[in-house]
């Protein structure tokens, strides 16, 4: 069993980076970002609470670990650690949470 765990919204987002990365530099690309991604969480697992927490998008107990330009959002008080999503730093992350609360 892994110390973490995905939710479906951030498989998605995963899906989605994959998608946007290959048209932007190819499978090279894809591999380095996500590879660095997926070893996020197991460094998070490691050291929870790492990270900061943000009220601006949403009041929810999550922090956030950037990646590149991907903050990952997680809830360090979740066992296994739960990742509730990975998105790019550009997106409002308030709207975007409105609609889509970060939940693990």
């Amino acid at each position: 069993m892994t110390g973490y765990r995905l939710s479906p919204e951030a498989e998605g987002d995963l899906d989605d980076i994959k998608r946007h990365l290959m048209g932007q530099g190819g499978a090279p690309l894809v591999r380095h970002v996500l590879s660095e991604i997926q070893l996020a969480p197991r460094f998070l697992t490691r050291t929870p609470g790492v990270g900061h927490s943000r009220e601006d998008p949403t009041n929810e107990p999550v922090k956030f670990w950037p990646v590149f330009s991907y903050p990952i959002v997680y809830d360090p008080a979740m066992r296994p650690l739960g990742v509730a999503g990975v998105l790019h730093g550009s997106r409002n992350l308030e709207a975007l949470f409105r609609h889509r609360p970060p939940q693990a």
